[in-house]
Formats: structure tokens, sequence, C-alpha cells
């Protein structure tokens, strides 16, 4: 028996449209961000997918997003589960700070590295490898059950948090996942075989 798991990364948030480091402040989908996960809804509508339960992080932008996608699918009042441990990559001291004035005052290199290498955090807050340390176990074991029972399972969160999760589920090394970007409000169904390998991968982008 296979099951499915479909991750969504939030819609457009107000912080992501002002160029800001979110990470674990606790900010609001923009129009176009609840458009975004409205329109992900949609294309799980048309593949006729229904969830048994949801599990999200303890952010409003993740919370709406999963709230938008199952008032669109009818299931409006389906179990969700909240957990911090997805939550977004926590930024530390560059959490609220303009993307290009934290160029300025630490010079780009050293932004770029904060932001993109696998395992150098930012002052005072996580690198990837330390959000898929809190990622992964809550994964293992608290989703992955229920996908392995046959359930299709949704879960809405970040950029980051589900990128240590893909690393986890395809088996992506450290250097090569900080070249993947996920867009915001599209879908990615995985079907999982019973060992927890992936069996497909679907990214239900816009046509």
């Amino acid at each position: 028996m296979t099951g499915t798991l479909v991750l969504i990364r939030h819609g457009q948030s107000d912080w992501n449209l002002k160029n800001l480091f979110t990470g674990w402040r606790d900010v609001e989908l923009t129009e176009t961000g609840r458009i975004e996960a409205l329109a992900g809804g949609q294309r799980l509508k048309a593949k006729g997918l229904k969830f048994d339960i949801a599990f999200t992080s303890a952010l409003k932008r993740a919370q709406n997003t999963c709230q938008i996608v199952l008032d669109e699918l009818g299931q409006s009042g389906l179990e969700t589960v909240r957990n911090e441990a997805l939550n977004e990559r926590d930024y530390g001291d560059l959490s609220g700070l303009n993307k290009d004035d934290a160029r300025a005052k630490w010079g780009e290199e050293q932004v770029y590295i904060w932001r993109r290498s696998y395992d150098v955090p930012p002052p005072g807050g996580e690198s990837l490898k330390d959000t898929g340390a809190r990622v992964w176990p809550y994964y293992i074991h608290e989703v992955q059950p229920h996908v392995l029972r046959g359930q299709t399972v949704l879960v809405a969160a970040h950029g980051n948090s589900l990128r240590a999760l893909i690393m986890a589920l395809e088996g992506i090394a450290g250097p090569d996942i900080v070249n993947l970007e996920l867009a915001t409000g599209v879908p990615i169904v995985y079907r999982l075989n019973a060992d927890s390998t992936v069996a497909s991968k679907e990214i239900l982008a816009a046509v």
C-alpha cells in the first residue's frame, strides 16, 4: 500500500513582498499569497485529492495557507496538527532586516553564505542543517506513519523546513539542496512506497 504526501510552501507573505528576512516572525499572507494558496487548492481539487490529516507550523502564514487549501477542498474541519518543528528556519539577527540592508552591513558574500550554505548559520540563527535537525525527527515520528498507513497527508510549511524535508525524502546531499527553490503556493505530490522511499513526484505548478 502506498500513501500520498503533499507539501506546499505558504503563499507570499507581507515580508516576502518587502524583501525582509522573516524566519520565526509571525507575519500575514498578502492578497497575492492568499490567491496563490487558493490556486494550489484548486490544482489539488482538480487532481481529486482529499486529505486524511494535515500538518502545519506554528506560524500563521503557513496555517492560513493550509486552511485556504482545505476550505477549497471542502475539508475545512479536517484534523490539523500545528507544531513549531515545521517552522521556517530561524534567521536570528537577520530577522526583520531588508536583504539589501543586510548585504550593505555584512557584505554580499557573507550574506550569501548565510542564506545559501547548508551548515553555516547567521548570527543567533539556524543553518539549513539545524532546521533539518528538528524537521526530520518530527516527520519520521509524527507525519510519516500516516503516509505509510496509506493515508493522504498535507504538510503546509515554509521554504527551508520543506527543503530540509525534501532532502530526506529524495536523498539529496546538503551541498546540492541549497540550489533548490520552492515556489510559493505550489503543491508537490509524493507517492511513497511501503519502505518510505519515493515512488513518484509531481509538482502541480500553474499552467
